[in-house]
């Protein structure tokens, strides 16, 4: 199996829409080359997402998982069941960059899971000590914490300038999902 050489930490947050897109394109340029990628969506659960459609028909070396429920999250008040979907997510993250099999792994979502207190601190970082030398792992989500962005080889912070959902529009099947 061929390796990326040294492998790098990224980070994609900020307000701006296109973190968890930004990741898929790196994705489908992994999986051009041969590479084979694990994507695990945290606070995700919903399954009429596009990006699980197309890995599913057409990138058979990428697999996504979802750890989340179809609804959305109460920051204030998370339900035990979205703490329980995290963690599992953290379990199947650290198993995946345990085993070295997948040159790409892509932890979406995972700043705004810790941001809502459904993970800890020190259960990312440990994600990212354990990653093997030639794993390319990318983090996903707003907030991004202070100590992974020090952590982090490379940060993309993506800002909101204007977006339709302000002007009324509903997120569009193909777009925004």
């Amino acid at each position: 199996m061929d390796q990326i050489r040294r492998g790098c930490l990224q980070v994609y947050t900020g307000n701006g829409k296109g973190k968890t897109t930004a990741s898929l394109g790196l994705a489908m340029r992994a999986t051009g080359h041969g590479h084979k990628v694990m994507m695990i969506q945290f606070m995700k659960g919903w399954t009429n997402y596009g990006e699980l459609i197309t890995a599913e028909k057409y990138l058979p070396n990428m697999t996504i998982e979802q750890f989340g429920l179809e609804t959305f999250v109460d920051k204030e008040n998370p339900s035990s069941e979205d703490i329980g979907m995290a963690q599992k997510g953290i379990d199947r993250a650290r198993a995946v960059l345990s085993g070295g099999g997948y040159h790409l792994v892509i932890l979406d979502e995972i700043n705004v899971a810790l941001d809502y207190n459904l993970i800890k601190l020190d259960q990312v970082m440990e994600l990212i000590s354990i990653r093997p030398p030639h794993v390319e792992l990318v983090l996903t989500g707003r907030n991004a914490h202070e100590k992974v962005i020090e952590a982090a080889d490379l940060v993309t912070e993506i800002n909101l300038v204007k977006h339709p959902f302000y002007q009324g529009v509903e997120a569009r099947e193909g777009i925004e999902f």
